[in-house]
């Protein structure tokens, strides 16, 4: 009897590199060899109008990007995954370009990257700055309260723009939170022949007729009367707008110090009152993310507000927990740290905080009432962790004297989840 052969194995076609070349404004002729002739290989090049516009006539076939992008990008790239593809980026494609999404889309074994200086690189070899000293803040898909946090006196700010009417709005949110003083520059179309430079004062410009290709830099002058809004936990009471629901500022910055944020972390808020807990832990590094839940609608709303005006606004809101954990985002599902500030007492919110929690992540709980007292008591023979109380007074007039006023007193667990 004859013996079956083996079947042959079948293959996968491995999809070929995606080529990915920096563009700047001065378009084919600012181009090294390496990226002319990757353009001119290629079977088609993906760009944008400006771009394309600059390298056709080196070009077997061109696509222009459609408006909105991300919906359509896959699909666009995906009927050409037998051809030899590359796809043109703005400066650099890997900071803040459409090489970050493409590597996200595709991973990174799949990308060639042939980068060109960037925007933030050119604007700091114009005005003598150090790269690596200056923060950059991209406004190219963020409200313009994003650059708050960055200001401070002082200091140097790049500003990625949206289009030309980002220096005007930049000028506007630096004149009415106390930076009217600070000095602009607004680079337009770095390192192409119509380059231009505009100077002007934040308060005294509107700067209209600006090119939609520019970028902002910002000396930050601060008025010597206004808030400071500093990045460390503790910030004013009077910072926050609302009902007068939230946790104070000097048990604030206790209860910030136990939730130990670091940058990329997730923060569960319970109870968020007005946000001032999710807030700061936002503020302390941007990259650090955070969900508060809250029952009332009015505060829902006010927690908004303030996460807005203090330069958070991807801070995201939902309803009262723990019946609103399903509806998380599964980017969002698993937290870093859960804090409990409000609604100890509802059925089963400890229990649920702890179970969502990451191994290894914190849960903070702080409490103002016996019964709260009590439940902190269980959790902390439960689980472990520490237990604190904190006493905080603060100095008032009493008539022509000083007295000092005690706020309610705080107890606090923390524990590490193991």
């Amino acid at each position: 009897m004859a013996l079956a052969q083996d079947a042959p194995l079948m293959t996968v076609p491995t999809p070929r590199p995606i080529i990915v070349v920096g563009i700047g404004a001065d378009g084919w002729d600012g181009l090294p060899a390496t990226s002319r002739r990757a353009i001119e290989k290629a079977d088609v090049v993906f760009g944008s109008v400006r771009q394309i516009a600059s390298v056709r006539p080196h070009c077997t076939e061109t696509r222009t990007w459609p408006s909105p992008l991300l919906p359509n990008l896959r699909s666009m790239l995906d009927a050409y995954e037998a051809s030899s593809v590359c796809v043109l980026a703005s400066g650099d494609p890997m900071f803040h370009g459409i090489g970050v999404t493409l590597v996200r889309e595709f991973g990174a074994e799949r990308l060639r990257v042939h980068p060109a200086p960037s925007s933030v690189s050119l604007a700091c070899a114009r005005l003598g700055w150090a790269l690596q000293d200056t923060p950059t803040v991209s406004l190219v898909n963020t409200p313009i309260e994003t650059l708050l946090p960055d200001l401070a006196d002082g200091r140097r700010v790049i500003v990625l723009s949206r289009g030309s009417s980002t220096p005007g709005e930049v000028a506007g949110l630096l004149s009415g939170n106390g930076f009217g003083d600070s000095a602009m520059t607004v680079l337009e179309q770095l390192g192409g022949p119509a380059e231009r430079v505009v100077h002007g004062r934040a308060r005294d410009s509107t700067f209209e007729g600006v090119d939609p290709l520019n970028v902002v830099a910002l000396q930050c002058v601060g008025d010597p009367d206004a808030p400071r809004h500093g990045r460390v936990p503790g910030l004013a009471d009077s910072a926050y707008t609302g009902d007068g629901q939230m946790t104070k500022q000097e048990v604030r910055a206790l209860t910030l110090s136990a939730l130990a944020p670091a940058p990329g972390e997730l923060l569960w808020d319970i109870g968020g009152g007005s946000g001032t807990i999710a807030i700061e832990w936002m503020r302390t590094d941007r990259s650090c993310r955070a969900v508060t839940f809250e029952s009332s609608q009015a505060r829902r709303e006010q927690i908004e507000r303030n996460a807005l005006h203090l330069g958070v606004p991807g801070l995201i809101v939902h309803n009262a927990a723990p019946e609103s954990f399903g509806g998380v985002s599964a980017v969002n599902a698993v937290p870093d740290a859960v804090f409990i500030g409000g609604g100890l007492t509802g059925a089963g919110i400890l229990e649920a905080c702890w179970q969502a929690v990451r191994t290894g992540g914190r849960v903070v709980a702080n409490s103002v009432t016996a019964e709260s007292d009590s439940l902190l008591l269980t959790a902390a023979a439960k689980y472990g962790g520490e237990l604190r109380r904190f006493q905080i007074y603060r100095g008032e007039p009493l008539g022509a004297f000083t007295t000092w006023r005690p706020h309610l007193p705080v107890t606090q667990w923390s524990a590490i989840k193991s």
